[in-house]
């Protein structure tokens, strides 16, 4: 029988504070929006359509944040940008996951950092795309913008856009010699420090270089559990011996990034850009703590944990390489190094043609040690070394044009990237059968390619009226080869060295389609209808146990078909800007793990490791947005969303240690988000410059994540707070800014971690920031 959800009665609850929050936005508050017009609204200017369009323009649901509103929000990396956009979560994962971050847009995501696995949302840095997961989480570093298109973008973005795109943004370099320098220090002995400058080489060649530095301690003690609880019932000894028995702290910050724009304009038909970035970090491992665990005595606290990363019996050390070291020890750091260019050629051959090239190479390296019953148990145990090696490269060609005297206009294109991912890991898994050692290396290529060729057209058949078609063809190729050694690198490994040189394949392909129609009743208001469909690429299982699975693991394209209505407006004379959508999705072929691998490889009845096209689900929510200038000083904004996302069906082998039903929610998906933020400048008279606090709440409601420990499980919901207040010279040259973060001290959850919950009983979570402040100073010229 199915578990009874223990999910308590919080999303009702918050139906009403949201709806009152939005309404009194709309109704009570005679008000306005976002380059500015003379009615004190910014027009935003957004290309996620591959051309230059006015954010109300674009029927499209689109979170466009410019590079001032980030600033006033104290927002300098990804993940913090989602706090605003509605239907939009994106985290930092478990340690278990590295530098991996998690991401999902109307309940559609992929959180794993396996290269076999491919995201549902794609994210693109100046028009390129970045193909993993891992590293994502990267500073907002002298953006123009970020844009957040919610809904799938299979026709003009692509595969793995199921859920929808993140699109970044840089400021250009114009050679006017501007630039700037901030400095800032906070809690937890965080430092930032960032900079840019914007120089011109000659009239047809400007250069604009950034960089920046932040690092900070981390938040999470982990603690000597023989050291703290000396004389222990079970019998664990100390490994240090000193009088606070901390041997680390999580969850600190270690970042530097440096990207190089080169603009060359010789005419004004044509104009090159290329851009280069480096981006390093080497931080200890994710702020995790040990929330449920079969003996509580390891249960440390809401702020630490006894996490050991250490396993006891014959295995090697992957920091020392010593194959007779007694125990074996994965790092508690997540260390990441990589580097980016890219070059884009556009040529205008017409008037009414355009044609626009990018050309793009990745690569990065990173480790990452896991200790994965997270406690200091000495006999169900975990833990792993993971390496991965990534390069990538892609290229894009476009077409752009208008026809019939602007009657119509269109893009056609084409796309190829190619992909190579080397993942190297040292295994503990004894978990499996306790007692029993079971180790093993392994060193596996992963290859990956597409190709795609595309087409969109805007039609305007009369005044106000558009019409919009696209349509994408993807052809894409997957395989892994399986490496499994012993941990002294003899072969074959222990049980699972049958699949050592065994090759996985996948190949398929897909069509996607758009079609849009929006009408443009007034000035103020645009109404639009859309169906869109995209896909999260397929693959092959990457952990199977055994040659099997691999042979038998190779799943399709997880696919959504997106039906959606919504109007943008900007009323009481360009005073409220009220953006509205409403969508019913149909997820198709969700790839999900299986419990029982027999259902796919009959005779299998071994631990299972394969993935499966195993459920389908629909997804149906409502977004809105609400920016209000009601004076030239005064801005309120807010969002809010609901989400609707329940599985359809599910296969009864299907669910990994989750087991699934029809009528679930989808995993980390809250039915309510909403945010609401306010600010205003205050003149100080005398040439004394101006002063401009600013507070921002945000609301999660709670969020699924399955019932591994024999109950269905909620994440807690929460509220976060945001104050910040800064003051201007009157040259507005000057700046010094004290911002504090998580204001209230909220202690909350971003996920949870029990892989091997039915082996151990343990479970772990990541734990978000506390109460942190700090203060800015920043000088422009």
């Amino acid at each position: 029988m199915k578990a009874e959800h223990s999910k308590p009665n919080l999303g009702r609850r918050t139906t009403a504070l949201l709806s009152a929050s939005v309404g009194a936005l709309v109704l009570a508050t005679p008000a306005v929006a976002q380059e500015e017009t003379s009615a004190g609204t910014d027009v935003i200017v957004v290309t996620a359509q591959f051309r230059e369009q006015n954010l109300q323009d674009t029927p499209l649901s689109i979170t466009a944040v410019s590079s001032e509103m980030l600033e006033a929000r104290n927002q300098d990396s990804l993940i913090q940008v989602a706090y605003q956009a509605p239907n939009v979560i994106l985290n930092s994962m478990s340690s278990t996951f590295g530098t991996g971050i998690g991401a999902q847009i109307r309940g559609v995501g992929q959180f794993d950092f396996n290269p076999a696995l491919e995201p549902a949302v794609g994210i693109y840095i100046d028009d390129v795309y970045y193909a993993s997961l891992v590293g994502a989480n990267m500073d907002l570093l002298d953006l123009e913008r970020v844009e957040i298109l919610r809904g799938p973008q299979g026709t003009l973005a692509g595969r793995n856009t199921a859920g929808g795109a993140i699109r970044l943004i840089s400021k250009k370099p114009n050679g006017d010699g501007s630039g700037y320098v901030s400095a800032g220090y906070g809690a937890f002995n965080a430092v930032d420090v960032r900079a840019s400058a914007d120089f011109g080489l000659t009239d047809d060649l400007a250069i604009r270089i950034s960089g920046v530095h932040k690092e900070s301690d981390g938040y999470i003690k982990r603690i000597d559990y023989g050291c703290a609880v000396p004389g222990n019932s079970e019998g664990i000894a100390p490994t240090i011996g000193t009088s606070n028995c901390v041997v680390d702290r999580l969850g600190s910050t270690n970042y530097t990034g440096i990207r190089t724009q080169v603009e060359y304009e010789p005419t004004d038909r044509l104009a090159v850009t290329i851009i280069g970035d480096y981006t390093s970090s080497d931080e200890t491992a994710g702020a995790d703590t040990t929330a449920v665990a079969a003996n509580p005595n390891f249960i440390c606290g809401p702020y630490c944990t006894y996490a050991d990363f250490r396993l006891t019996g014959p295995a090697g050390d992957w920091t020392t390489g010593d194959p007779q070291a007694p125990d074996t020890f994965q790092s508690p750091r997540r260390t990441y190094s990589g580097w980016g260019v890219s070059g884009k050629i556009a040529y205008d051959l017409s008037d009414n043609l355009q044609f626009e090239s990018i050309s793009a190479y990745r690569e990065y390296n990173t480790k990452f040690g896991t200790d994965d019953d997270f406690s200091p148990q000495l006999v169900s145990q975990a833990g792993g070394a993971n390496e991965l090696d990534f390069n990538f490269f892609s290229q894009e060609i476009r077409l752009n044009g208008s026809l019939a005297d602007g009657l119509a206009e269109f893009t056609i294109g084409g796309f190829y990237h190619d992909q190579k991912t080397t993942y190297y890991t040292l295994q503990d898994i004894r978990y499996i059968v306790p007692g029993l050692s079971w180790q093993f290396i392994g060193n596996d290529p992963v290859n990956a390619d597409s190709k795609a060729v595309f087409a969109t057209v805007i039609l305007h058949p009369a005044e106000n009226l558009n019409l919009t078609g696209g349509i994408r063809y993807t052809d894409e190729h997957k395989d892994y080869t399986f490496s499994r050694s012993q941990i002294t690198g003899a072969k074959p490994a222990f049980l699972t060295g049958a699949l050592d040189g065994f090759t996985a394949d996948y190949d398929g392909s897909k069509v996607d389609y758009r079609a849009s129609i929006d009408y443009r009743f007034s000035d103020a208001f645009l109404a639009y209808a859309t169906v869109a469909t995209g896909f999260k690429g397929g693959g092959v299982t990457p952990r199977p146990f055994n040659v099997g699975q691999a042979q038998f693991g190779a799943f399709d394209p997880e696919t959504v078909t997106n039906y959606e209505i919504g109007f943008k407006s900007d009323l009481l004379d360009n005073r409220l800007r009220l953006n509205v959508a409403g969508f019913i999705s149909k997820y198709k072929n969700i790839q999900l793990p299986l419990r029982d691998c027999s259902f796919a490889n009959p005779g299998d009845m071994g631990p299972c490791g394969m993935i499966q096209n195993a459920g389908d689900a629909t997804f149906k929510g409502v977004e809105a947005e609400v920016l209000i200038v009601p004076n030239d000083t005064l801005q309120i904004d807010a969002s809010g969303s609901w989400l609707d996302s329940k599985y359809d069906s599910v296969l009864p082998a299907a669910g990994g240690g989750t087991i699934l039903f029809p009528g679930d929610p989808a995993t980390n998906a809250p039915e309510w988000k909403f945010s609401l933020g306010v600010q205003n400048d205050f003149a100080l008279g005398g040439n004394k410059g101006t002063l401009t606090p600013r507070f921002d709440i945000s609301y999660v409601d709670e969020r699924y994540v399955g019932n591994a420990l024999g109950f269905d499980y909620f994440l807690p919901d929460y509220f976060l707070g945001n104050a910040r207040i800064t003051w201007r010279n009157p040259d507005e040259d000057l700046s010094i800014a004290l911002g504090v973060t998580n204001l209230f001290d909220k202690y909350y959850t971003t996920w949870r971690f029990d892989a091997v919950a039915a082996f151990s009983g343990n479970a772990q979570d990541a734990v978000g920031r506390p109460r942190e402040w700090m203060l800015t100073v920043r000088k422009e010229f």
